[in-house]
């Protein structure tokens, strides 16, 4: 039987089982294609994607998203609690489907993890606590690993072929939903770090200003100044400076206070 063309036989007065996965998929792809990366933000579309995926992929009782960032560290969401636990677990021991698929950029498929012998540390915990079949579905970029979808259920050999197939199939527009919103988020960050430099700037050069017509020494004398103050009490330059223009700022208030 082709696993992405099932029997569709059933039961008189049962619905033909093919027919609500395949609703299922259709739904859950809809809702990725709904996904806004503007109106979100990025744990809340990751947990999306993941809930989505519970949706579409048969059998599957939880699952979570790991966004894997070079420059920091990775973003890790559930659809249901027991994800936490059991992805924490795997992330902990160091080794598991999920780093499996990250390390490979293959599909990693297990029903029955108590007794796997890829992961014998963490198979055998996720065994006890009740969890025996796991999917992880690597979302690939132009071959590179964005992230991971890691799907669990509780029984045995729960994800069949014709579950992988549908896995695989929803992973290829989720890795692009994953990726477009890692780069608004990323574009979101360099922006708000932008703004905090300019910011800081701004205050450095005015605290410069307050200390060259304290002392009447240069530019470079005053900036030698707050960086021995910052060095001195182990305080970030932005942080000196800001406290020599409120300082200031105070004077000046105090002094307008006074003549009045």
């Amino acid at each position: 039987m082709n696993p992405l063309n099932p029997d569709t036989s059933a039961r008189p007065g049962e619905a033909p089982v093919a027919g609500i996965e395949e609703d299922d998929l259709a739904g859950s792809l809809a809702g990725l294609a709904g996904l806004s990366s503007a109106r979100l933000s990025l744990e809340d579309l990751l947990t999306k994607v993941a809930s989505f995926a519970v949706q579409a992929i048969p059998g599957a009782d939880g699952a979570g998203l790991t966004l894997l960032e070079a420059d920091r560290a990775n973003t890790i969401v559930k659809s249901d609690p027991f994800v936490t636990t059991i992805d924490d677990m795997q992330y902990g021991i160091g080794e598991g489907p999920c780093i499996s698929a990250a390390e490979t950029g293959q599909t990693m498929r297990s029903g029955s993890l108590g007794g796997d012998p890829r992961w014998p540390r963490f198979g055998s915990r996720a065994g006890r606590l009740g969890i025996h079949s796991a999917l992880a579905l690597p979302l690939l970029v132009q071959d590179t690993v964005v992230g991971v979808m890691n799907v669990y259920a509780h029984p045995k050999h729960a994800f069949d072929d014709h579950a992988v197939s549908i896995g695989e199939l929803f992973a290829v527009p989720a890795a692009i939903a994953v990726q477009n919103a890692q780069i608004l988020a990323q574009a979101q960050r360099l922006t708000v770090n932008l703004q905090m430099a300019l910011t800081n700037r701004a205050v450095i050069d005015q605290a410069i200003g307050i200390l060259i017509s304290r002392t009447g020494g240069t530019e470079h004398d005053a900036f030698d100044r707050l960086r021995t103050l910052s060095q001195n009490e182990h305080r970030k330059l932005s942080a000196v400076a800001t406290s020599i223009v409120e300082e200031a700022a105070r004077r000046a208030r105090n002094r307008r206070q006074s003549s009045t």
